[in-house]
C-alpha cells in the first residue's frame, strides 16, 4: 500500500463523500474512485458501503482507518526527526489577533510533545490581513478564522463559535437578551484599511458598507467602541474589556476558526500540525 494512497482513503474516510474528499485532495472525482477500488482489491474486502443514502465505512475500512492514521502519523514523525537531525526542522506559525486563546495553548503543547525538536517561529498579526502571510510566504501555517479569499490555499476548519455586538456598557442596546444586524444598522462601525481581504471585511460588517473608524487590531477595536460608542464585533465566548459588554446577534454567522496553508506545500509538519490543531480544538 502507498501511503499516498492512504492518504486518499482517510480523506473518503473522514469526509464520507467522494466528492467532498476529492476537493479537500485538490483532484478530481474519478481518480480518486479508481484508487480506493484498487486499494479495495489490494486488500480484498469493500472498505466502504456506497449506496443512495450515502457513504459509510465498513467494518474492514474501519480497521484499515485506524491503521492508516497510525501509519501516516509514523510517517510524519520519520520525516520530521530526519529534518531536525538535518538541522532543517522549522515551522513558521501564522497566529491572527489573539494568541491567548485557550485551545491555541492546548495546541502548542501538543504540538512540542509530539515534535520536541522542531523549532516553531510564531508570527502573530493584526486583523488587516486573516491570512497571516502565507500568501507573502511569511508564515507556514496560519491559525486564523474564516471567512476569506481562500485562492491557493488548503483550509481546515477547527470548530465555529457564535459572534455578538461589542458595545459600551452604558449603551441602551446593551441591556437587549440579543440583538439582530438590523438593530445595528444606523450606527458606526469599525472597519478595516483600505485593501484589507473584502471577504473579511464584509464579514465583520454584517455584509453592509458601514461608517466608522479603521482599526487594525483587537485592542483598537475595544478601544474604539469604548471612546467612540462605536458598533464592534467579537466572539460570543470573550471576555469583554471593562466597560463593554457583548450582546448575541441571533442573525450574524458565526466565525470559523481554520488552520490555513498553501496548497502546494507538502511540509509533513504542517500536516502534523494540522492534525495536532483538529484534536486540540475538538477536546
Amino acid at each position: 500500500m502507498e501511503l499516498r494512497t492512504l492518504r486518499y482513503f482517510v480523506a473518503v474516510a473522514d469526509e464520507l463523500h467522494f466528492g467532498r474528499a476529492a476537493a479537500r485532495l485538490h483532484m478530481s472525482q474519478p481518480p480518486l474512485s479508481r484508487a480506493i477500488k484498487q486499494l479495495e482489491t489490494e486488500v480484498g474486502a469493500a472498505l466502504f458501503n456506497r449506496s443512495s443514502a450515502g457513504v459509510t465505512l465498513t467494518p474492514v475500512g474501519a480497521v484499515l482507518l485506524e491503521e492508516a492514521r497510525a501509519l501516516l502519523e509514523q510517517s510524519d514523525r520519520v520525516r520530521a526527526r530526519v529534518a531536525a537531525a538535518a538541522g532543517t526542522a522549522t515551522i513558521t506559525v501564522g497566529i491572527l489577533g489573539d494568541s491567548t486563546d485557550p485551545n491555541a495553548t492546548r495546541l502548542a503543547v501538543a504540538y512540542h510533545q509530539r515534535h520536541p525538536h522542531v523549532e516553531v517561529r510564531i508570527r502573530q498579526t493584526d486583523l488587516t490581513d486573516p491570512t497571516c502571510g502565507l500568501h507573502a510566504g511569511l508564515v507556514d501555517v496560519a491559525l486564523t478564522c474564516r471567512p476569506f479569499d481562500e485562492t491557493g490555499l488548503t483550509v481546515h476548519e477547527l470548530r465555529a463559535d457564535p459572534v455578538g455586538a461589542l458595545l459600551r456598557a452604558d449603551d441602551p442596546l446593551a441591556r437587549s437578551d440579543s440583538l439582530k444586524l438590523a438593530d445595528l444598522a444606523d450606527r458606526r462601525w469599525f472597519r478595516f484599511p483600505d485593501g484589507t481581504d473584502p471577504i473579511w471585511q464584509s464579514y465583520w460588517n454584517g455584509g453592509e458598507l458601514r461608517e466608522g473608524p479603521v482599526v487594525r487590531t483587537v485592542q483598537e477595536c475595544q478601544q474604539a467602541v469604548l471612546w467612540n460608542g462605536t458598533v464592534g464585533m467579537t466572539l460570543l465566548g470573550h471576555k469583554p474589556a471593562e466597560g463593554l459588554t457583548v450582546v448575541p446577534l441571533i442573525d450574524m454567522p458565526p466565525i470559523r476558526t481554520a488552520a490555513a496553508w498553501n496548497q502546494d506545500d507538502a511540509n509533513p509538519l504542517i500536516r502534523s500540525f494540522v492534525q495536532i490543531a483538529a484534536a486540540a480544538y475538538h477536546n
